[in-house]
């Protein structure tokens, strides 16, 4: 007889929407039936390609990505979406709601929208993130597109993630090439400069097009330049012709492989971070413990790395040296 999670998980990779959002609920809950389905659920990973969709905020990227959606609905393709947005400071829940923009997929039962909370996650990826993208690859969505809540110092938590990564730039923002970050120049799987009737468009692509001339490829790639008017639904089917060259050019290089496995890398050292942090909340040290030690180490009654033994001691994790 099947257990309940063997249930759940049949219903998830049969794409019933309703066992779907119990299970992303779950997994950002951090309810322990969403890591046993996840579990149940991970040998049958592996097959959608992961699109990261980043930029700073204005530049489009909702509109861009619920067109690049429909594109592929149109091409009677299932698409997964999750809108990683800032968190509310009162609720924790996301402020901008994706899900509001993209409405036209509400009856689509090929696609499923979740918007996200960052919930102070660092690189502006929920931590929940990676095992929902997981639960969708699960649910026999074909594409899964993620986008960012906008670019900081550590938004390149995207590549870890993506199998493609979009860097979203628009003219007369401030975007020039000189402004841009070697980081973002250097997370980008294809450029999309979108808003392109905007005035400024064509010297901004010439400079682009220039500084990208003399970046190094990587892995035998340079990246593309594709214009786009998202809200026109303008060159969205170029931009998933140059996703398609990007994904036959990656598959079986090496690049995409040393991607996954510093993806699992990165999770791994998240989980155990995740772990320790359990044990240390069951064995009773809660924020005011912590602040109690703070106050010790302010007062230099303890140094800090005796204050950490003494919480693992506590744990019963033993002392770190």
């Amino acid at each position: 007889m099947p257990t309940t999670t063997e249930n759940w998980a049949e219903q998830v990779r049969a794409g019933e929407v309703r066992a779907i959002s119990r299970a992303v609920t779950a997994i950002e809950n951090r309810a322990p039936e969403g890591e046993k389905l996840l579990r149940e659920l991970f040998p049958h990973t592996g097959q959608a390609y992961r699109i990261g969709v980043t930029g700073a905020p204005g530049t489009g990227k909702s509109t861009l990505v619920d067109r690049l959606a429909a594109y592929y609905r149109g091409q009677k393709k299932t698409v997964g979406i999750i809108a990683v947005d800032p968190s509310s400071p009162f609720t924790g829940g996301a402020i901008l709601g994706d899900r509001v923009r993209m409405q036209g997929h509400a009856t689509d039962s090929g696609i499923f929208i979740r918007s996200m909370a960052t919930r102070g996650s660092l690189g502006g990826l929920a931590q929940a993130t990676s095992d929902t993208a997981l639960l969708l690859d699960a649910a026999g969505k074909e594409f899964i597109l993620v986008e960012t809540v906008g670019v900081g110092q550590g938004e390149i938590e995207i590549v870890r993630l993506a199998d493609c990564t979009l860097v979203v730039l628009v003219p007369g923002m401030g975007d020039d090439v000189q402004n841009l970050k070697a980081g973002l120049m250097e997370i980008a799987d294809i450029f999309v400069l979108n808003k392109c009737d905007r005035e400024g468009a064509d010297r901004f692509e010439e400079q682009l097009r220039a500084m990208l001339t003399i970046a190094p490829e990587r892995g035998g790639w340079r990246p593309p330049v594709v214009r786009t008017i998202a809200t026109e639904n303008k060159g969205i089917a170029e931009l998933a012709g140059e996703i398609e060259r990007f994904r036959r050019h990656s598959v079986g290089a090496e690049n995409r492989r040393a991607r996954e496995i510093d993806l699992w890398k990165t999770r791994l050292i998240e989980l155990l971070e995740l772990r320790l942090m359990e044990r240390v909340e069951r064995a009773g040290i809660d924020d005011a413990a912590l602040s109690a030690l703070a106050v010790r180490i302010s007062n230099r009654q303890i140094d800090p790395y005796a204050a950490v033994n003494e919480i693992l001691a506590t744990a019963g994790l033993g002392d770190a040296r």
